[in-house]
């Protein structure tokens, strides 16, 4: 099962980056938003996954083991905030510079005479 994860998560990175080195702004927000959801995937699974256990240790407890790590929760709460504020900011950029220059093509903005 760890191997699937870590090929799912491999898989969401490598298209989330394949995207975000296209020419078109579409695909260029569509790749940041797969890279969000593959960070937060991947903090998540970091964590570890149990069922029914709680991050919670008692005062008798003599081993940690079966508990999740609450860090890694608390670090995806903060990834999916800072993803969706990135992808707002990539969104609107990427409408101001079409409202500026015209085109949607990566490869015209090589020139700032226009602006």
């Amino acid at each position: 099962m760890n191997l699937v994860i870590a090929l799912i998560i491999g898989l969401l990175f490598s298209a989330s980056l394949f995207l975000m080195f296209q020419k078109s702004f579409f695909k260029l927000i569509i790749g940041v938003i797969l890279f969000g959801y593959a960070t937060i995937f991947f903090l998540f699974t970091v964590g570890g996954t149990t069922k029914n256990a709680p991050p919670l240790i008692a005062k008798d407890a003599t081993s940690i083991e079966g508990l999740a790590d609450p860090l890694p929760q608390a670090l995806t709460l903060t990834a999916i905030v800072i993803s969706i504020g990135v992808q707002l900011f990539v969104i609107v950029l990427l409408k101001k510079v079409y409202e500026e220059v015209g085109t949607e093509d990566l490869d015209d903005l090589n020139t700032t005479d226009r602006i």
